[in-house]
């Protein structure tokens, strides 16, 4: 106010405004908008009915149940699935992964909105990493693809990738079955980056697809070799502006390293391409590529017996993670783990010979 200029009867240079009335921190509107809805459990039959015929809220409800670890949910999970198992595997499954950084959420809205345009049902399953310290996850992937997460005919499902090898919730199997059920006919699963178990994502996609990053560097010093045989075609993506000619000598290199693979069991030569989101350009020939991928393999019967491949790798590595979920919650061993790990700790005992006493246990109880 103006009267404080005078301060013990001398004028004062401070000159302090009024000011306007500040609003509230917490927006009502939103919050009511965001307000946690109280979920209705469902009936076995109710699960499979709203799934089949395409309701978004019960298909995200089953996926709740599927990800969730209690015993009463995983066994209605597993009892949707074996329901829904028969109308499933009428999809196109691709993998999309790459490097943190190179655009795969912006690359997936603009492609998923192409292929949305086009009447096609789009599912994406994307998983967030999760954090080693907290446990907790950021799931903002609806928040990144906010045009794609409007569509009527596109559902983006968030999961958090938990201590899963190679950034793959270990139920997102689970969960592809239950959108292909629902009539979702393009399922994408994006994986948080790059890393040596990639393989889970290969290993329930039909086409895999890597994308990468020009000019961060020697182009093929960070090649894993492994991810390299994997992908059907790698996409470099930001290929605008000034970046156009690095993508350009960046394809070149690429594709000189994969005439160094072995020829890949399905006969397809994998290609590389470049493409920017953000502009649109050379998005609608990844998709061709995508379809003529399809309709090759398709043809000289990879396509199948790839399905048939992964199906029976599914069912080992499911027998995997009962045998290991049963071990961790048995009572015996729960009660006898800290007092190993400590044995060990101490240098009391073997990492090997605690491992061993404790399944001795497990088979004798």
């Amino acid at each position: 106010m103006n009267n404080e200029r005078k301060k013990n009867g001398k004028e004062s240079s401070l000159n302090v405004s009024s000011g306007v009335e500040q609003p509230s921190s917490i927006n009502k509107e939103a919050a009511k908008r965001f307000k946690k809805k109280r979920r209705v459990e469902c009936s076995l039959d109710q699960y499979v009915q709203g799934i089949l015929e395409g309701d978004r809220t019960i298909l995200a409800q089953a996926i709740t149940l599927v990800e969730s670890s209690l015993g009463e949910h995983t066994e209605m999970a597993q009892q949707i699935i074996e329901r829904c198992l028969p109308y499933s595997g009428n999809s196109i499954r691709i993998g999309i992964t790459g490097v943190p950084g190179v655009g795969k959420s912006t690359f997936i809205e603009t492609l998923g909105t192409k292929i949305t345009d086009a009447g096609e049902k789009l599912a994406v399953l994307a998983v967030d990493p999760t954090s080693g310290r907290t446990g907790g996850s950021i799931m903002g992937d609806k928040t990144r693809m906010e045009k794609l997460a409007s569509r009527e005919n596109a559902f983006i499902r968030p999961s958090p990738s938990g201590d899963s090898l190679g950034g793959v919730a270990r139920k997102t199997r689970e969960t592809l079955v239950l959108c292909e059920a629902a009539g979702f006919n393009i399922i994408f699963i994006e994986t948080v980056g790059v890393g040596q178990s990639e393989t889970s994502v290969h290993s329930m996609v039909d086409f895999f697809l890597l994308l990468m990053l020009a000019g961060a560097g020697d182009e093929l010093q960070g090649i894993k070799r492994g991810i390299m045989e994997m992908a059907d075609t790698i996409a470099i993506t930001k290929a605008d502006g000034n970046n156009i000619h690095k993508t350009e000598m960046a394809q070149k290199e690429y594709q000189k390293a994969l005439h160094l693979f072995p020829a890949p069991e399905s006969g397809w030569e994998t290609r590389v391409l470049t493409c920017s989101a953000k502009f649109n350009q050379g998005i609608d020939e990844v998709w061709e590529t995508i379809l003529e991928f399809i309709n090759y393999t398709t043809n000289n019967g990879y396509f199948t017996k790839t399905r048939r491949k992964q199906a029976k790798y599914w069912m080992y590595e499911t027998i995997d993670q009962i045998l290991r979920d049963n071990f961790y919650q048995t009572d015996c061993i729960r009660d006898q783990l800290q007092k190993y790990e400590n044995k060990v700790l101490a240098g009391k005992m073997t990492s090997f010979m605690a491992a061993k006493d404790l399944l001795n246990q497990y088979y004798k109880k």
